[in-house]
């Protein structure tokens, strides 16, 4: 009877255990590669121990790891040190050995830093960076400088941050210009960890500049997002020709970006088109529905969602729906059917939606045409 006990406790355990496992969210953060370009996941800035963060370089791995990444970067400040006293260490590129180490062949490590420095310049991060103890100087222009005779990709930290900006609206400054004018940044966070700028993202629109989204994490990632209740952090999603360093810093120059931030995809049209294309597609041909009176004019269209995104579609098609009004919801990695009230019997028809949970510039959302082939 006891050992009959134990199988059964030990049954029951098991089968808990499956059962709270097959529940949990999945957390790997996914969206499908484009036309010419893999579709990576970059989360750009981060910290650690070795300057304000709280964990140690192998978690921000792991943490990346479980998101199903493809490249991070750990960003600690060059001037900013709080835990020295605790963990000293004079070279500025400590963390990223251990982090590089830790990931192996597993994840992509960046080498990089944070410039940080009072407003104007206030933050920027330089990555893909030689060695982290040269930027340490005394003037932040020659910071700036030593970061790109290095080959460094930079880019402008939280530029709506309030402790630098109290009315939280990214501007530019006589030094950012004369950043800009030296060639010396290249990008600007439009995501910093869970605000959004859309003062930033005409920054980036109107001075050619990267767009990018980031953690900026310092505690756990799934403290911040709330990862097991289904959150994510932001990511960058680098367009790159191939999975390694030069290719993904060759989309970094080259613009080849968007961000996944709450459910919202922001980025240039012409990122941001061909991704939305690529995860929502017709699946197979589409067929009117019968009756038993015969053939109707209501046809039976399938959406599939190939992403983490659930996408908002607003109707623009000229068409009206036999089960939806002008909104419909596209669920994460799943097919919705869409009855389309035709009027007369068509071999070919053209449904246009307005994406309203992507961005392309401030208040502009972009509309997608999707051909559908009848049966």
């Amino acid at each position: 009877m006891k050992a009959f006990l134990t199988f059964f406790l030990t049954f029951l355990s098991a089968s808990l255990l499956a059962q709270q496992h097959t529940h949990l969210p999945d957390r790997a953060i996914d969206f499908p590669d484009v036309p010419g370009y893999l579709t990576l996941k970059a989360d750009l800035h981060m910290h650690t121990v070795f300057s304000d963060g709280s964990v140690w370089p192998d978690i921000r791995v792991e943490e990346a790891l479980r998101d199903s990444l493809d490249v991070i970067a750990i960003t600690e400040h060059l001037e900013y040190q709080p835990h020295k006293d605790d963990i000293p260490h004079p070279d500025r590129n400590r963390a990223y050995d251990l982090a590089a180490e830790h990931a192996a062949n597993k994840l992509m490590v960046i080498r990089g830093s944070e410039i940080t420095r009072s407003m104007p310049p206030g933050h920027a991060n330089a990555i893909f960076i030689e060695d982290a103890n040269k930027i340490l100087t005394k003037d932040p222009m020659d910071a700036f400088k030593e970061a790109h005779a290095q080959g460094a990709f930079i880019f402008w930290n939280h530029p709506n941050w309030i402790a630098q900006y109290t009315d939280g609206v990214a501007k530019l400054s006589k030094m950012h210009e004369k950043l800009l004018k030296k060639g010396y940044l290249h990008g600007i966070e439009v995501v910093n960890e869970t605000t959004y700028s859309v003062e930033a993202l005409q920054i980036a629109l109107d001075h050619n500049l990267t767009i990018l989204g980031t953690s900026d994490i310092h505690g756990l990632i799934d403290w911040l997002y709330d990862v097991p209740a289904g959150g994510h952090r932001p990511v960058t999603l680098v367009f790159a020709r191939e999975k390694s360093a030069a290719a993904i810093k060759e989309a970094l120059f080259a613009g080849r970006t968007a961000v996944w931030f709450n459910n919202t995809l922001i980025g240039r049209q012409e990122m941001l088109v061909p991704l939305i294309e690529s995860a929502v597609t017709v699946a197979g041909d589409a067929a009117y529905i019968e009756s038993y009176k015969g053939p109707s004019e209501v046809l039976e269209v399938q959406l599939a969602n190939n992403s983490d995104a659930e996408f908002i579609l607003y109707n623009k098609s000229g068409y009206t729906f036999h089960a939806h009004d002008e909104v419909i919801m596209l669920e994460p990695h799943s097919v919705t059917t869409v009855l389309v009230k035709t009027l007369t019997a068509k071999k070919e028809i053209a449904l246009t939606f307005t994406v309203l949970n992507a961005v392309v510039a401030p208040e502009t959302h972009p509309d997608i045409t999707w051909k559908v082939r009848i049966k």
